[in-house]
């Protein structure tokens, strides 16, 4: 069997922990904003995903965009190239609003699959572009990458082992892409599929690797969170940073702050450049004793139909020009997540003022639980609501109430948790004895196809050839796993 050369995923885990645990202001140093003048703001983030399929010449694991290009005579493949385009594009958008004065802000979610691709493909363009977007001290503070899981995987399904090494091994993509400085710059995060788990153990476990990981804020879904009393958010509370809840079936919490994706999944939203028009209506709100602005949070594919990749662009440099002719008028700004929560840190406003939300449905199941929380006594309410409540779910929430990641996929489910627990069977006493096992080859063989084999694509699509594509993944991983048991660990 071949061995697919490998994405930086592995490796440097303490380098990288200790590199993104620095607690101190990252835009605010060079922002221009002022937080006194502005009445209300924007923050639009773009989202990048091309997934890795063992499609390439003799089966080899390729990017979808590559399978794309070499067969446009399908589906709508033609558009492989203008969604290259797409990816690298920003680095010719944001200098030319520079360039007229204008003030603008992104906020951009590359999956580690997609930044693994485009270097399998030898686009250096499209790298080159990213390096730009990524370190180029012009282009900051314009520009935010936000974090997410290498290879596009949904939370709430995902083996909860799995989060972090998910977290982690986009570390290491962004890391050896952009260097240390750029990530140390990453401190928000995007689940992919705006996928929010709401059981109480995954979502304890994920709030706990991202703040390990050195996140500060994520980004949800409004219609996957609830107030503390099990009641929707106000209209008001969607502008505002929220402190996100997670407490475990034993008890224990642990929070982090939340910016508030408002509505659905309309691509409409951000190619039309539709919140930074929302934000010129919103004024500023009381919070933690002082008044601050409202902040409209939306994300959006960056390449994905027709808006994106031909209406976005002018509507975008027509929304920062419209503010920009306003000159000192200009109360509505675009603004990035963490530029925005650190002018309001340096303002006094910190998280513990802002208001408490949790997963949406955890406020039925804490109202059902009677005596101290348990493993045991909350996996008994959960079955006895779910009985009771057709309307009761654990499987998270996402961008769409209409899309099932788990229903009917038990033929990617099922091999999903199989590999990832043999996985952890066979390096957890390895890593035990010398946690430098993840910078051998046998791991990190075996690790590329557990974290493959967890794309959520493959659970998009229905069944066929995309399912197909997760069985040969899990047959290879299988093998990776064979491989290292019978084999010493040799590395890298």
């Amino acid at each position: 069997m071949s061995h697919p050369i490998l994405p930086p995923i592995a490796g440097s885990e303490a380098e990288i922990l200790a590199l993104v645990q620095d607690s101190g202001p990252v835009f605010l140093p060079r922002s221009n904003l002022s937080l006194a003048q502005i009445r209300s703001g924007f923050a639009c983030a773009l989202h990048m995903h091309q997934p890795t399929i063992p499609a390439g010449a003799g089966g080899e694991l390729i990017s979808h965009l590559q399978y794309m290009l070499e067969h446009p005579g399908e589906g709508d493949n033609h558009n492989a190239e203008p969604f290259a385009q797409c990816y690298r594009r920003l680095a010719d958008i944001l200098p030319q609003l520079i360039a007229e004065g204008c003030n603008p802000r992104i906020m951009l979610d590359y999956s580690g699959n997609l930044l693994w691709g485009l270097g399998q493909m030898g686009r250096v363009d499209v790298i080159e572009a990213l390096q730009k977007l990524a370190c180029d001290p012009s282009l900051q503070p314009h520009v935010e990458w936000l974090g997410t899981f290498w290879s596009h995987a949904v939370a709430p399904s995902t083996p909860i082992p799995d989060l972090r090494l998910q977290i982690l091994a986009w570390q290491h993509q962004f890391k050896a892409l952009f260097g240390p400085e750029a990530l140390q710059r990453v401190k928000g995060f995007s689940p992919p599929e705006m996928h929010l788990p709401n059981h109480p153990d995954t979502l304890y476990e994920l709030v706990k690797a991202l703040k390990e990981c050195g996140y500060r804020w994520l980004l949800v879904q409004e219609h996957s969170v609830e107030r503390r009393d099990g009641s929707g958010l106000s209209q008001e509370q969607k502008v505002l940073p929220n402190l996100l809840v997670a407490r475990n079936s034993s008890g224990e919490e642990l929070s982090i702050t939340a910016l508030i994706k408002t509505q659905g999944s309309d691509t409409k939203l951000v190619g039309q450049m539709q919140p930074c028009y929302e934000a010129m209506g919103l004024g500023r709100q009381v919070l933690g004793g002082s008044t601050v602005p409202s902040l409209v949070s939306q994300i959006a594919d960056g390449e994905n139909g027709g808006v994106m990749m031909n209406e976005f662009p002018p509507a975008f440099l027509q929304a920062h020009r419209t503010i920009s002719a306003k000159g000192s008028e200009a109360d509505t700004v675009a603004i990035n997540g963490t530029e925005y929560l650190e002018l309001l840190e340096a303002a006094g406003v910190t998280s513990e003022q802002f208001p408490q939300i949790q997963a949406v449905q955890q406020h039925k199941l804490w109202q059902q639980l009677s005596g101290p929380p348990s493993p045991a006594a909350t996996e008994a309410a959960i079955a006895e609501l779910q009985a009771r409540d057709s309307s009761f779910s654990m499987a998270g929430a996402s961008w769409t109430n209409n899309l099932s990641w788990v229903e009917g996929y038990a033929n990617v489910l099922e091999p999903m948790t199989s590999l990832s627990a043999q996985f952890h069977q066979l390096f957890a006493p390895e890593l035990a004895r010398d946690p430098g096992v993840t910078a051998t080859e046998p791991y990190q063989q075996a690790l590329l196809h557990l974290l493959l084999l967890e794309t959520s694509c493959f659970r998009y699509w229905g069944q066929g050839t995309w399912t197909d594509y997760a069985s040969e993944i899990h047959r290879r991983g299988l093998a990776q796993l064979e491989l290292a048991a019978a084999g010493a660990l040799q590395a890298v």
